[in-house]
């Protein structure tokens, strides 16, 4: 992958649809690890701003990690802080998210 090229996952919705979603973080707190979404058009662009939030769980080397809902609204609450202490530790120039679009 070059420089220039974002981390995408496909997402299956409950309604079997697939979106595509582009990577903005993973991070961790309180010993779990999160991921953080920022879900893309059929053209590749994010228009309404919207980021994801999901548990991140490794499987080993054997499969591919796997995503979780956070039903929890004291666990959506601390990964949300860690992503928004995230977003404010990087450089203005260190995310662009119209370089994702």
């Amino acid at each position: 992958m070059n420089e220039n090229e974002s981390l995408t996952v496909t997402l299956t919705l409950d309604n079997d649809e697939e979106l595509e979603c582009s990577v903005l973080a993973i991070f961790e707190t309180s010993d779990r690890q999160y991921i953080a979404l920022l879900p893309l058009d059929d053209n590749g662009v994010n228009t309404d701003g919207q980021i994801y939030l999901y548990r991140l769980i490794d499987h080993g080397d054997e499969e591919e990690p796997g995503l979780e809902n956070i039903v929890d609204d004291d666990e959506f609450a601390r990964a949300s802080d860690a992503f928004n202490e995230w977003m404010d530790e990087q450089e203005a120039g260190d995310i662009d998210l119209d370089e994702l679009e």
